[in-house]
């Protein structure tokens, strides 16, 4: 019955006083009390009946429901055990969903994928905890799983972050990070007053298509050039660039800048990533 559907306020609250759950601030709960976001979820995601899909954070599991009548299989990673109970009332009979209770940023990524999800490829859909959201995209980004996207709530700030190009309020290191694994788009607007407890600020879903083919460059180099960049934002990318994390001098790195044709006076908020790759191949 539609009424009967996890994202129905007073449905949650009757399973959640059933229960006597209460949140847990820290852990970042906010669970989802609108269809028609839950749906927009699932719909921007891409996902089909034949795809595998890892959700993290599934609190009552609104949005684990959902995945579950669209997708072939759905892992779902929760850390607060007091909602295994609650899980098994809500989520208990479908038969294509495994609840793994564990923090996500420790669990075995590959040994859950490998064991629950088929060896891949997966689809990550998420309204991730927005105390962790940065460590968390990182960890799935860097681990190099076979990932084909990560569609996930976040809080509106972030996502205008991740989306952002050069030359704008907004771009930093994140956005480069994000750029350089993946194509990012904003694919829905989500006010405040959609979940339950209401979170202080507005959400926005974003997509990231994980690219094929990265750059064959070393990243530990790279991503170093990017956060002593953006160390220092209203300061030139040379001043960035001489503050002691290489192990060439001020005059070195600004012939270096010359050489490969970007302006030692240039502020990192307008490099692309390119440019911060062409400095990493060359920089010591």
């Amino acid at each position: 019955m539609e009424n009967k559907r996890l994202y129905s306020p007073s449905y949650i609250k009757e399973i959640l006083n059933r229960h006597d759950f209460r949140f847990t601030k820290s852990l970042g709960q906010n669970f989802l009390i609108d269809g028609n976001i839950v749906r927009g979820i699932v719909e921007n995601s891409g996902i089909t009946e034949e795809d595998y899909i890892l959700e993290i954070g599934p609190g009552i599991g609104t949005l684990t429901e959902e995945l579950s009548l669209n997708a072939k299989r759905v892992v779902a990673i929760e850390i607060d055990e007091s909602l295994e109970p609650v899980l098994e009332e809500t989520l208990g009979d479908k038969s294509n969903i495994d609840i793994v209770f564990g923090d996500i940023l420790k669990v075995d990524l590959k040994e859950i994928i490998d064991e629950k999800l088929n060896g891949g490829p997966v689809k990550v859909v998420a309204n991730l905890p927005y105390y962790i959201t940065t460590p968390i995209i990182g960890r799935l980004l860097e681990e190099e799983l076979p990932l084909e996207s990560i569609t996930v709530m976040v809080q509106k700030e972030v996502g205008d972050r991740i989306i952002s190009g050069p030359g704008t309020k907004d771009y930093s290191s994140l956005s480069v990070f994000i750029n350089f694994y993946t194509e990012p788009e904003i694919v829905l607007h989500v006010p405040k007053s959609v979940f339950m407890p209401q979170p202080r600020v507005d959400s926005a879903v974003v997509k990231l298509n994980i690219k094929k083919d990265l750059p064959d460059i070393d990243r530990v180099k790279f991503f170093k050039v990017v956060k002593a960049s953006f160390a220092m934002r209203r300061k030139t990318l040379l001043n960035c660039l001489s503050s002691g994390e290489f192990e060439m001098d001020k005059g070195e790195i600004k012939n270096l800048l010359e050489e490969i044709q970007i302006d030692p006076g240039i502020r990192a908020e307008r490099l692309k990533v390119e440019d911060f790759i062409k400095i990493s191949e060359n920089i010591e």
